[in-house]
């Protein structure tokens, strides 16, 4: 009796509740066999009856098995333990034979361990070392079962004695805590598996597929551990620390493995591998596989960027150095500050920079890496001794905190009653100095953390940690994420780390990776900063996933901030612009530019550069290419500038305008020179694009299409040289080739959508009309909306200039034409009535149909023209010049016109800025002036009810006004 586990235990703490214990006596001294029990059990219940209190899972396990209770506490512990396993050991039989004896084996040692800690007799290493031989010899026991099963159904042919174990080829290796004889009380086991094909497929039946083999077996041995029975379970197994879980099978290939870490592997990974052991099935092969490994856990050449992120994995974790914020209730004792992971994350990264020169620096376990690194002066000796000693404190916490109900957590409860309990097993009577002790210890660590930060970059953010290290999602990581504003935490972090694991072009490499670490951190927090974190995230997704490399635009992001910043605020806030880097990541080349800065009203030499390269092009595609691509850029540039205030409505709508001449001109040229090619030249023509609409009065806007026609003359008698085309027929395929210039959708995208609608007889007519013709029309035929549009004629491009000038003269002279009969107010007037019924606008934000916005401006200053060209009165296209008069209406045209270039720039189709990100709301108003969302809103009412006011007075419903 002496000798037995009972006489070696002290009293480990106190009773919570002494009447649950009291209870827990009774029923116990009743269920247990043979003289002397009571003994045993007085002698013992000094640890008993504070466990029993406190844990329903230990008094649970005690009841069940009185009999085995006592065989506990009457053998030595060493005894004891060592018995388990030789029965694990001695286990056979299928995976039915092994289910219920293998998990009352695994009770016997959770309750042999948990007494054992609790009383004192064994040290911390003890524990651990108890739990993770046992989890070795029940996961061999497992394998050599499920191996049993496929001999029995034929699958398997090697005989069950090979000495490459039960499974030729196959092998496991112990990672995480496990592999270093660290596990935790309720710990999981992480083993990752392989197979040698050169082993395994002779060992094989004929016709079973082997990776479906392995597969199909690894799921047999994790039911086998883990399914949940009246007799509980053996250890949760997880398989996911192998090569990218994700996208991998369950059992890996070794050279496929070997590849994955020697290509894309990361340095979590390595840090991994520090503790890995061979433990079960074939051990040849697993001691050749981490042979193989050793120059990628340990490299011998570290340059500066490979330390940094190797560092990263610390750095990740958000520290308050002051140790403010950290609170007993609810504290993480392994992930949270100043838990577990922060004194692995301590040693393990100084191990993985140090360790390839220094072998002796290698060492698996936490408490032994610290010391070597002591040793090695790498760690200062007070340093060493705190760590070690919270390492050894929380661990023991951590035991504590699951003995309660074997729960794999690693939280203290924040329950109050809950806590107590978890005191009571760790000794401590009051519940606050338990929490004070607790508060102090998790301060201690993360300051000692906090110290290798000191003059590094952090790679956390303001608003926590970000972690993306493991296969796990980090608990404070989600937090944090969740802080920030995106609605699926999860989904950003599995994102994040499929990137960390090179599955796009941009990480594909060790120096894209390595610069993605430093840069995922500043993504996440400006994605934040916006208040729009998932739209963003799911554009930059986008365009970071286009990338074809990834180095050079994340080492410019990291460079320039502002760059970054601002590429940030386009994902968040202009999808029409995300969606152009989306596409083309190329138009990001457009911001390195240093014209890209410049004012938008200054000529940076882009323009004539387009021309010159669309003029050199060998054909017409190439040309409609060249175009695309220059003018893809400046869209681009001049939506940035709009959004970000560079640049006010009228300058954006004359920089859009601007680059739709250019455009126009270049492949107008283009078109010319593919219909003369085609068809030869046509001597004496001449041929002129005149715009109309937006684009006519210089007023376009990100979405403003081409309201366009053509204007030719040429002899009666002229035909092309080549095919004899008649002047109609020439300039209409003329037409047509240039239409399909500007609306055709190439590889590099499209450009305008082309509206020919505006020109004379459009419902019946030519497409490209002779200028006679035009003149005829205007002069019998013409309505007057027709006259209205041509108040915003604007002739673009010629092929002859003196012939351009000609339409000029021809479309002025059209306009001055007397029409005394007609009355254009009360006209214009019926054409809006009839306008507001049939298209009535679509909401409030329909800036140019609702009352009040752009049609009613444009209508009146188009009956303004109308009435100065009968006068003689100089003429402008530009409907603020033409509302000089006309005050209210002007001030509401160029505030929705603001708003057109705002929401243009930003959106494809008709946005509700009601339905968008608060920030975008904010950007709009002070876009258009005002000092929030909600004054523009009232100022946007006001300023429409006045215009509408001005509107009624000019066009009156009865009058005729002229």
């Amino acid at each position: 009796m002496s000798e037995g586990l009972a006489a070696a235990l002290t009293a480990c703490g106190p009773v919570v509740d002494p009447e649950a214990a009291d209870r827990a006596r009774e029923r116990l001294a009743g269920e247990a066999s043979g003289a002397g029990w009571l003994e045993v059990l007085d002698t013992a219940w000094p640890v008993l009856a504070p466990a029993f209190a406190a844990s329903p899972y230990l008094f649970g396990l005690a009841r069940r098995w009185p009999d085995r209770l006592r065989t506990t506490l009457e053998e030595p512990s060493a005894f004891r333990l060592a018995a388990i396993l030789a029965a694990t050991d001695a286990l056979a039989g299928g995976a039915d034979d092994l289910r219920a004896p293998l998990r009352r084996l695994k009770g016997e040692l959770h309750l042999l361990t948990a007494l054992a800690d609790l009383g004192g007799v064994w040290n911390l290493d003890q524990v651990t070392d108890a739990l993770s031989r046992f989890a070795d010899a029940s996961v061999a026991a497992a394998l050599r079962a499920v191996a049993h099963d496929q001999r029995e159904r034929g699958k398997l042919v090697s005989s069950a004695d090979d000495l490459r174990g039960p499974v030729p080829g196959l092998f496991g290796l112990a990672m995480g805590k496990h592999g270093a004889f660290e596990l935790n009380y309720s710990s999981d086991i992480d083993i990752s598996l392989f197979w040698e094909p050169e082993a395994l497929i002779p060992a094989l039946a004929e016709g079973v597929e082997p990776q479906r083999f392995v597969d199909r077996l690894a799921q047999s041995l994790a039911v086998l551990m883990q399914e949940r029975t009246g007799d509980g379970y053996v250890f949760r197994v997880d398989l996911r620390l192998r090569p990218d879980p994700s996208s991998t099978p369950p059992v890996v290939a070794a050279p496929t493995a070997l590849a994955y870490y020697e290509s894309v592997g990361q340095n979590w990974e390595r840090a991994a591998f520090i503790k890995a052991r061979p433990v079960l099935g074939d051990p040849g092969a697993g001691a050749d596989f981490l042979k193989a490994l050793r120059p990628f856990i340990w490299r011998r050449s570290l340059d500066y960027p490979a330390i940094l992120d190797i560092q990263s994995i610390k750095r990740q974790i958000h520290v308050h150095k002051t140790g403010d914020g950290l609170e007993a209730a609810g504290a993480n004792l392994k992930l949270g500050r100043g838990g577990i992971r922060e004194i692995e994350f301590f040693a393990q990264t100084q191990q993985l920079i140090l360790g390839g020169r220094d072998p002796g620096l290698r060492a698996p376990r936490t408490v032994d890496a610290l010391a070597a690194l002591r040793d090695a002066g790498h760690v200062a000796v007070d340093a060493c001794a705190e760590l070690t000693d919270a390492y050894v404190a929380l661990r023991r916490l951590e035991h504590r905190v699951q003995m309660l109900d074997d729960e794999q957590t690693h939280s203290l409860p924040e329950d109050p009653a809950a806590r107590r309990r978890v005191a009571a097993l760790a000794g401590v009577a009051d519940l606050s100095g338990f929490d004070a002790g607790v508060e102090a210890l998790l301060v201690g660590v993360n300051r000692r953390y906090g110290e290798l930060f000191e003059g590094e970059e952090e790679l956390s953010s303001p608003y926590g940690s970000l972690v993306f290290t493991g296969v796990d999602n980090d608990p404070e990581t989600l937090k944090t994420l969740d802080r920030m504003g995106f609605s699926d935490p999860v989904m950003v972090a599995e994102t994040i780390r499929g990137w960390h694991h090179g599955r796009i072009p941009a990480t594909r490499t060790a120096r894209g990776r390595e610069l993605f670490t430093r840069l995922a951190p500043r993504l996440l927090t400006a994605l934040a900063d916006t208040g729009a974190a998932d739209a963003a995230f799911r554009r930059f997704a986008v365009f970071f996933s286009g990338l074809s490399g990834g180095v050079q635009v994340q080492a410019l992001f990291l460079a320039q901030p502002k760059l970054f910043d601002l590429v940030v605020g386009v994902m968040a806030f202009a999808p029409r612009l995300a969606r152009t880097l989306g596409r083309y990541p190329a138009a990001l080349d457009s911001m390195l530019d240093a014209r890209f800065a410049r004012s938008i009203e200054e000529d940076t030499g882009v323009v004539a550069q387009m021309g010159a390269d669309t003029a050199a092009a060998p054909d017409f595609e190439i040309a409609m290419n060249v175009v695309r691509r220059v003018h893809r850029e400046q869209m681009f540039r001049i939506g940035v500038q709009t959004l970000t205030g560079r640049v006010g409505p009228e300058e954006a709508g004359r920089a859009y305008t601007t680059l739709a001449d250019a455009c126009l001109s270049a492949l107008a040229s283009a078109a010319m020179a593919e219909t003369v090619r085609q068809g030869g030249a046509l001597p004496g023509g001449a041929v002129a694009v005149v715009a109309l609409g937006k684009a006519g009065s210089r007023e376009m806007t990100a979405t403003s299409d081409l309201d366009l026609m053509t204007v030719y003359d040429a002899p009666g008698d002229a035909v092309s040289d080549r095919k004899d085309w008649a002047p109609g027929v020439f300039y209409s395929r003329f037409t047509q080739r240039l239409i399909a210039a500007l609306s055709a959708h190439t590889a590099e995208g499209g450009l305008y959508e082309v509206d020919m609608r505006l020109r004379p007889g459009a419902s019946k007519g030519p497409v490209s009309l002779r200028l006679s013709a035009v003149e005829d029309y205007y002069a019998t035929e013409a309505d007057t909306w027709e006259f209205m549009a041509l108040t915003r004629a604007r002739v673009v491009w010629a092929d002859d200039e003196a012939f351009g000038a000609r339409v000029t003269a021809a479309l002025d002279t059209i306009l001055r034409r007397p029409r005394p009969d007609i009355s254009f107010a009360a006209d214009a007037r019926r054409m809006r009535d009839r306008m507001e019924r049939q298209r009535p606008a679509q909401g409030h934000w329909d800036v140019k149909l609702a009352p009040g916005g752009q049609v009613d401006a444009e209508f009146v200053a188009q009956v303004r023209q109308l009435r100065q060209a009968r006068a003689g009165e100089p003429l402008t296209v530009s409907t603020l010049e033409a509302l000089s008069e006309d005050p209210e209406l002007a001030e509401a045209w160029r505030l929705q016109q603001a708003l057109s270039q705002i929401l243009g720039a930003a959106f494809d189709d008709r946005p509700d800025p009601d339905q968008e990100p608060e920030g975008f709301r904010e950007r709009l108003a002070k876009a258009a002036g005002f000092p929030d969302y909600g004054a523009l809103k009232a100022g946007l009412a006001r300023a429409r009810a006045a215009a509408r006011a001005a509107f009624e007075a000019a066009l009156p419903p009865a009058g005729d006004g002229d």
